[in-house]
């Protein structure tokens, strides 16, 4: 019920601000972004590529902009501020989901360890649908680009999301009977012996998010920009993926890279 009033309330904010700057004659524009995703979690082995590597998923996104530079209710430029021609605001509904397994060391195939076979066996999956907003910083005029005074203008990107996830985990693990209770996901018998009883746990919740980013335009025509674009989004939860376990390897709360490419169209 919690999360159902926090995206309605998103929802809202997001048509009433962006029918207020519309009052006010800023131009808009509206586009679609997909890409590889990373997900960085606490299934794998910190600093492995390997894990890195192989716990990869997919993006897909609707993204909204406001343009301060220009006026759609006159076709004009807007007043010629520092603020106008520079910066643009992002709005954002994303989805994104990735396979999780664990790589490194501990799950070598040499390895034949009751504890290496528990870690084998245990899949998790990531998937999180994001709302929210990010402020995005144009070095170059933006009234010059639109112009085609040059065909690339890169950005950098500050903001915060609003996340609903909802995490799966399975194990086939078989213990040394030849039986396992898979039917009970949270049974700690069938994960890693050497984590607290709980670690596991693939409850639906929701989560802020800090988002960055770092990317570039490229002028296509008048109306239409192609976009690539290097997210880094930090979740202020470590049960996104549905595993908290307590050992020293476990830093920081999940995180994601997402490398994601757009098609901006400008509403005239």
């Amino acid at each position: 019920m919690l999360k159902t009033k926090l995206l309605y309330f998103f929802s809202l904010s997001y048509f009433c601000l962006t029918v207020g700057n519309a009052q006010l004659g800023f131009s808009h524009e509206i586009g679609a972004i997909v890409g590889p995703v990373e997900f960085r979690s606490d299934f794998g082995q910190r600093e492995n590529e390997p894990t890195n590597i192989g716990n990869s998923g997919i993006g897909i996104g609707i993204v909204h902009y406001i343009n301060f530079a220009y006026r759609a209710d006159c076709n004009c430029y807007s007043t010629d501020t520092y603020f106008n021609d520079h910066f643009k605001l992002r709005s954002e509904i994303s989805w994104n989901k990735t396979i999780l397994d664990h790589h490194g060391q501990w799950v070598d195939p040499s390895l034949t360890s009751d504890a290496a076979e528990r870690l084998r066996g245990h899949h998790g999956e990531a998937n999180n649908f994001d709302i929210g907003m990010q402020l995005e910083y144009f070095p170059l005029s933006i009234r010059d680009f639109q112009g085609f005074a040059y065909r690339f203008a890169p950005f950098i990107s500050l903001g915060a999301h609003f996340t609903s996830f909802n995490p799966k985990a399975s194990t086939d693990y078989v213990n040394a009977s030849g039986t396992n209770d898979v039917g009970n996901i949270l049974d700690p018998n069938n994960f890693y012996p050497y984590w607290e009883p709980g670690s596991v746990n693939p409850a639906s919740g929701t989560s802020w998010s800090m988002v960055t980013s770092v990317g570039v335009r490229y002028k296509l025509t008048k109306l239409s920009d192609l976009m690539l674009d290097m997210r880094w989004q930090l979740y202020f939860d470590d049960w996104i993926d549905g595993l908290n376990h307590q050992l020293p390897s476990n830093k920081y709360n999940d995180w994601l890279l997402w490398l994601n490419f757009g098609y901006i169209y400008y509403l005239d």
